[in-house]
């Protein structure tokens, strides 16, 4: 949990410093900083919904093939 804590503390320090050094406004780079966040975990969210069916449309795929692959994680 605390590196997802320091990631957001990242994450909204980037947004706002970004914003900030484009517009010059404080204001606008604190509003960016919590809005952008915002809407980019709610995109993920989708993005891992999409991602889920691609992954199980691609193992059912390799399950009718009867090709099998083994995949090593790297740790």
């Amino acid at each position: 949990m605390t590196k997802t804590f320091t990631f957001a503390i990242l994450h909204f320090s980037i947004a706002f410093t970004v914003a900030y050094v484009l517009t010059g406004s404080v204001l606008i780079g604190g509003m960016m900083a919590l809005i952008e966040p915002a809407i980019n975990t709610v995109g993920f969210y989708f993005h891992e919904k999409a991602w889920k069916r691609f992954e199980a449309r691609q193992a059912n795929a390799t399950a009718r093939s009867g090709i099998h692959h083994h995949h090593v994680l790297a740790g």
